[in-house]
């Protein structure tokens, strides 16, 4: 597949293209932007300086990749967006650069993200991570591999959600979200129990799943303080990846700390 970038388009020599990238109709490309091979840019996309975007991605119309921090502090210091491959970014996504505090916003590889989605300066978004329709995170959030975000939630700054977690839609993400679990609500931000159809479909076993359901009722039902609860989950349950990633999530994070209601499962 040869490189095409429609006339209409505005592409400064400085920016890297990879071969076989498409380039749509009234799409501006700044300098120092890289594109990996594949990937197809749709009309009317910004690509702003600082971007770099992986293999067969693929951006759609109105998209703004890499613009300036929404952040008061930011000085027009040199920072960076990284997109990885194969990553489809849908209509009028809005994905800022870093600021100085990390020096980039990054999402992973084979993610979705959906229409009218912000994510704001110095983010980390993982891999395989689907991300609905106009959701917004704040600066500085991050996400864990394979998580699920719903349409119109808000995430606040600094909040961390962890892997193979769900996000309802419409939710006030106000906490860290740990590891495994499904969280929702706006008035009420809280955690729902375990995200059992998103694990099973990741071929979680029902045994690791019991596991997990164990771990998460001594943290938020044994009625003990989380250092506590942390500790007896360390001491008496085995050293699994999964119990050894939650417990690292809580001892990492501060905004997790903060808990409101018991967990269901």
């Amino acid at each position: 597949m040869q490189t095409s970038i429609h006339p209409t388009a505005i592409v400064n020599p400085g920016a890297i293209i990879g071969e076989g990238v498409v380039v749509g109709p009234c799409t501006v490309i700044e300098e120092d932007v890289e594109i990996g091979e594949g990937t197809v840019i749709g009309p009317h996309v910004h690509v702003a300086s600082g971007a770099r975007l992986g293999r067969s991605c693929r951006v759609h119309a109105g998209a703004v990749l890499a613009g300036v921090p929404q952040d008061l502090k930011f000085d027009g210091e040199k920072t960076y967006l990284y997109v990885g491959d194969r990553t489809v970014v849908r209509e009028c996504v809005t994905l800022n650069r870093g600021t100085k505090a990390s020096g980039r916003t990054v999402i992973g590889s084979d993610c979705l993200i959906m229409a009218y989605v912000h994510t704001g300066h110095d983010c980390i978004i993982g891999n395989q991570v689907v991300i609905a329709n106009s959701v917004q995170f704040g600066g500085h959030c991050e996400v864990g591999d394979y998580a699920v975000i719903g349409g119109l939630a808000g995430v606040h700054q600094f909040v961390r959600i962890g892997r193979y977690s769900m996000v309802g839609g419409i939710s006030r993400a106000v906490l860290d979200v740990p590891p495994f679990v499904t969280a929702g609500g706006y008035e009420n931000f809280r955690y729902e129990g375990l995200n059992l159809l998103g694990l099973k479909r990741r071929g979680f076993t029902p045994e690791k799943i019991t596991l997990l359901k164990d771990a998460y009722r001594i943290i938020f039902q044994s009625g003990l303080l989380l250092s506590n609860a942390l500790e007896k989950v360390k001491s008496e349950m085995p050293g699994e990846p999964e119990i050894l990633e939650i417990l690292e999530f809580f001892s990492a994070g501060s905004n997790g700390r903060k808990f409101l209601k018991p967990f269901k499962n």
